[in-house]
């Protein structure tokens, strides 16, 4: 046997942890807590939104789908931009519970519901972004269009606009439901969930996707698109209908600018937080964090904004939801006969 108290008193030095002092970009921060009374209100304006968004949208696809004539591409954008957005009206009450409970729906809710949040997103921005180039060549480049079957393109278009909001959905299967730490919070959370060793890589890599595809290059696409049609409409002679044609156009894309600007704003302050490109300060980043939340809520109202832009806006809208609900036996036969002849004086070719 040895004696190894010599070595032990050499080896045992003292440290001074006076002087340590803690880098702000690495300390860890807690997420914010949400108080019991806005999640209340939070949790019942995501219900209002979904009453409202059901069944608006479900006349708007009736109105539009029961049409007897073959609908022009602006309607059947804008159809399927219903359908968009009802498919974000049926996450709204998961996302309601979640607020107030927790996640309780489990993993596989958690991938199917955000994947069909990210669908409607995607899909609605494209539908739009086809709309402005669809105005754009009927206004702008009316002799070029005259000889081309837009109606066959057109839904052809649809179909590559699902299978691109589909494709670009895909990352929302990385979701999954997951107690978050360093918080005295104990509800679950439906969130992101990336392998801590490329967890940077992967979500600099999607929100780069989202912000890029999602909003920057259809905006990029659709304000030219709008500024040319609408600067050629102020020169056409007679152009009154064509520009009443271009209003309900106009006033949809801009509630969808209204509404997920605030959100993608928000969304690209935390990135650029998470890929270190502004200094990491937990009191900016929970500002960020607090206003991810609010402005997500914003977005989500989208889903019920249109049908109640085509009931002020829309006047053929009007016209035909009227003949609708007269045919099913709300008024007299007789009147559906007159509001049909002065319907079909209308010469507009897009969905008013």
């Amino acid at each position: 046997m040895f004696d190894f108290g010599p070595i032990y008193e050499e080896l045992n030095f003292t440290y001074n942890y006076t002087d340590f002092v803690v880098n702000p970009e690495t300390h860890p921060c807690n997420p914010f807590p949400i108080p019991d009374a806005v999640s209340i209100v939070v949790s019942t304006f995501y219900i209002l939104v979904f009453l409202l968004a059901i069944p608006g949208n479900m006349v708007v696809g009736l109105v539009i789908g029961l049409s007897k004539r073959s609908l022009p591409p602006s309607d059947l954008y804008l159809l399927h931009l219903a359908v968009a957005d009802l498919l974000l009206a049926i996450t709204l009450p998961f996302w309601a519970v979640s607020v107030t409970m927790g996640w309780v729906f489990g993993d596989a809710m958690c991938k199917i519901v955000t994947v069909l949040q990210e669908l409607s997103f995607y899909s609605s921005i494209l539908f739009l972004t086809c709309i402005s180039m669809d105005r754009y060549v009927v206004i702008v480049r009316a002799m070029e269009s005259r000889g081309s079957n837009r109606q066959l393109v057109s839904w052809g278009v649809c179909g590559a606009v699902w299978a691109v909001g589909g494709l670009l959905s895909l990352p929302g299967f990385l979701n999954s439901s997951f107690s978050p730490q360093n918080s005295n919070d104990s509800r679950i959370m439906c969130s992101e969930m990336f392998d801590s060793s490329s967890a940077n890589e992967w979500r600099l890599a999607t929100r780069i996707l989202r912000h890029t595809l999602g909003f920057v290059v259809p905006l990029a696409i659709m304000l030219p698109c709008y500024g040319v049609t609408i600067k050629r409409l102020l020169h056409i002679r007679g152009g009154f209908q064509r520009q009443r044609a271009m209003k309900v156009i106009v006033f949809v894309v801009v509630a969808f600018l209204l509404c997920w600007t605030p959100y993608h704003v928000a969304v690209m302050a935390d990135t650029f937080f998470r890929a270190r490109i502004v200094p990491y300060q937990c009191p900016a980043r929970m500002a960020v964090d607090r206003a991810v939340f609010a402005t997500q809520s914003l977005g989500l109202l989208h889903s019920c904004v249109n049908p109640v832009l085509y009931a002020f806006v829309g006047e053929k809208f009007r016209r035909n939801l009227w003949q609708i609900m007269r045919k099913v036996g709300v008024s007299e036969r007789t009147s559906t006969t007159r509001t049909s002849r002065s319907s079909s004086s209308d010469l507009t070719s897009t969905f008013m």
